[in-house]
């Protein structure tokens, strides 16, 4: 039986033009073996398995070979190509830095640097993982790095650059391997799917390509492990299967829960993908990339930039158009901020779920909670005739009779305050009003308007108010408790897809604590939290309906949930000592000594 040989070593480059996705590195190496213009010393430098050692040992072959070509490659058939291939070369030296580190055996290597080639014009002595080695052998090797003979070229790769020391970076000429593109990684790989005879699906293939992270060695091992897998047939549902990757699918999914609003359905979901065994920040991660991937589907140009298959890709600009911008970007946000969190939280499961459950919100029809008074502000001009001016959403509902009175919008100026417009004939014989329902007037904060309603009688003359009537306007005014939990829970009634704060508003009443100041205390961290992110608009609700700008609000968690620190033995003998002077004598006197 044959023996068999991985991908990654079957089907490793031989050529700079087989090098894949390394085009400007092989081109610059390439002109610089046409024009004879050879440095002494490389360094080349990036991510695993991206060809790093390759290029060097095709740099070694070409620049010895004898005949090359006229795209300046190998021939593959004179002497010294011929040994090098047969790994029989003594011009090609190839020393792993991370087991020969020490200042000896960089000594042994600059005695071999003396000794000029027998066949071919250089020696090329490829260092491996040149990070591993010591200060004292990095000291040791730049003199020879500096002013090595002129038959010698030292090629140094390395996955960390940044453990290089200057005097190192300085004398050498630095290339800088990227990692390698999903689509070129899908090419190849088919190549070497149609090459082994073995049918695989585009999907699947662009899955392994996306695990191996830019290797072009991780993506080859990962392929023969899925061939072993699948028995020659590489589909979608089997790589997933095998890599343990989460399918496109929930995602999918959670998004259509999303859109929907449907919180239940989310947490059913995420339930299941973590019996599958996922980690949950491997969830939030993947949450945050599936919305950006949507936020990149939205336009048909950056679409492009999403490397998936033709029928993913094609679901998912489907799936964008579902999804507006701003409902996007704060997913993304949310997603981020859980993802930021996620290894500071004690409940870390509790954290997805509260993340899930602020992304259904933001799909919900209503304005947020915090956009409330945006909606409040009415414009400074008089109703049309025959239109009835909108309440605001905070304001009581008032009577059918009550609203087919004229509506005088005024801004708070001595030029404003003396123009009222004049009543319709038809309104004078409306039912007389109730004096608490003769003079309403609604203030918004910070804006110098208020709505007005005056009752059915008005006079030609321009009105003059009275010094006490705008003390009154002017100042806040104080209420009572009662007061307080009554507007409180008209707040709570007005809410229509706000469950969870609904729930929490009527399960917990504010206690007043001053004029202006009232508490709530709260059992869970989940209530307060809800709270804390209402506030504002609780506030302006409140201020607006009792008439007082000043109301200010503060949350808390009640001391009965709060852990306990477990006590001492000393402490807890202490504590009996304090009930119970005579312990201490008995213990005095016994000897007695706690353990």
């Amino acid at each position: 039986m044959d023996n068999y040989i991985v991908s990654a070593r079957k089907y490793r480059p031989s050529t700079f033009r087989s090098v894949i996705g390394q085009a400007a590195l092989t081109t610059t190496l390439k002109n610089a073996i046409a024009s004879n213009k050879l440095a002494h010393a490389y360094l080349f430098c990036g991510p695993r398995g991206v060809g790093k050692t390759t290029c060097a040992r095709i740099f070694a072959k070409t620049i010895n070979c004898m005949n090359p070509t006229p795209e300046h490659e190998a021939c593959n058939h004179c002497e010294s190509c011929v040994a090098f291939n047969e790994q029989r070369s003594y011009n090609i030296h190839e020393l792993d830095a991370a087991s020969n580190n020490s200042v000896d055996d960089i000594r042994s290597l600059i005695d071999q640097v003396r000794i000029p080639p027998q066949i071919g014009k250089y020696k090329v002595y490829i260092i491996d993982e040149v990070h591993m080695l010591s200060a004292a052998a990095f000291n040791s090797f730049l003199k020879t790095l500096e002013e090595p003979p002129a038959h010698a070229i030292f090629i140094l790769a390395t996955t960390e650059k940044h453990k290089i020391i200057p005097t190192i970076l300085s004398r050498c000429q630095v290339y800088d391997f990227n990692r390698i593109g999903i689509s070129d990684i899908v090419e190849h790989l088919q190549y070497v799917a149609k090459e082994e005879n073995v049918s695989a699906e585009p999907e699947a293939l662009n899955v392994i390509a996306q695990k191996a992270d830019g290797g072009m060695r991780d993506a080859l091992s990962i392929f023969d492990q899925t061939v072993s897998f699948t028995g020659g047939n590489i589909t979608y549902k089997a790589v997933i299967e095998n890599l343990n990757v989460l399918d496109y699918e929930y995602y999918f999914k959670l998004t259509d829960a999303i859109l929907a609003g449907s919180v239940t359905d989310c947490l059913l979901v995420l339930n299941d993908i973590l019996n599958r065994g996922f980690e949950g920040q491997y969830i939030i991660s993947g949450i945050a990339s599936h919305f950006r991937d949507l936020m990149v589907c939205k336009d048909t140009m950056t679409a492009q930039l999403f490397q998936v298959g033709a029928s993913i890709r094609q679901r998912y600009i489907e799936t964008a158009k579902r999804c507006d911008n701003a409902f996007l970007y704060k997913a993304i946000e949310l997603a981020n901020d859980c993802d930021l969190n996620y290894r500071l939280s004690k409940n870390k499961r509790l954290l997805i779920e509260l993340t899930l459950i602020r992304l259904c919100q933001l799909s919900t029809p209503s304005a947020q909670p915090t956009e409330i008074h945006k909606n409040e502000i009415k414009s400074i001009e008089p109703a049309p005739k025959g239109e009835q001016p909108a309440a605001p959403p905070t304001a009581a509902p008032q009577k059918q009779e009550e609203s087919a009175k004229p509506q005088v919008q005024a801004v708070k100026t001595p030029e404003v305050q003396n123009r009222v417009e004049k009543p319709e004939p038809e309104s004078v014989a409306a039912p007389e009003a109730s004096p608490s329902l003769k003079r309403k007037t609604i203030s918004i904060a910070e804006m110098g308007i208020s709505i007005s309603g005056i009752n059915n009688k008005v006079e030609e003359e321009p009105i003059q108010p009275s010094k006490a009537e705008e003390t009154q306007s002017s100042a806040s005014q104080l209420f009572s408790e009662k007061e307080l939990i009554a507007a409180w829970k008209a707040y709570s009634n007005q809410l229509k897809e706000e469950k969870l704060l609904q729930n929490t508003m009527n399960l917990y009443h504010p206690k007043m604590l001053g004029d202006t100041l009232f508490e709530v205390e709260v059992n869970t961290e989940i209530n307060k939290q809800y709270l804390d992110d209402n506030s504002l608009s609780i506030l302006a609700f409140l201020r607006k309906t009792l008439r007082n700008d000043d109301i200010t609000m503060s949350i808390r968690i009640a001391e009965g949930n709060a852990i306990k620190k477990s006590l001492t033995s000393r402490e807890i003998f202490d504590e009996m000592v304090r009930q119970n002077p005579a312990l201490q004598k008995l213990s005095d006197e016994f000897g007695l000594e706690l353990s």
